[in-house]
């Protein structure tokens, strides 16, 4: 019984914790873009470069 006296307080503390970490998470943003990072790596969006010429090569 005594334990609970302990436990019970414990508890509400960890769930508010969480709580303010899940406030904290969705106001700054983590989650609202899940699937761009993922999908950005596939995308091929480099322009080509053409090479460069040298000042040398064109004597």
């Amino acid at each position: 019984m005594e334990s609970l006296f302990i436990l019970i307080p414990l508890s509400l503390l960890l769930v508010g914790l969480l709580a303010w970490i899940l406030s904290w998470s969705v106001k700054s943003g983590q989650f609202d873009d899940l699937d761009g990072p993922g999908q950005s790596i596939l995308m091929d969006d480099d322009a080509p470069v053409a090479p460069k010429v040298s000042e040398n090569s064109q004597k």
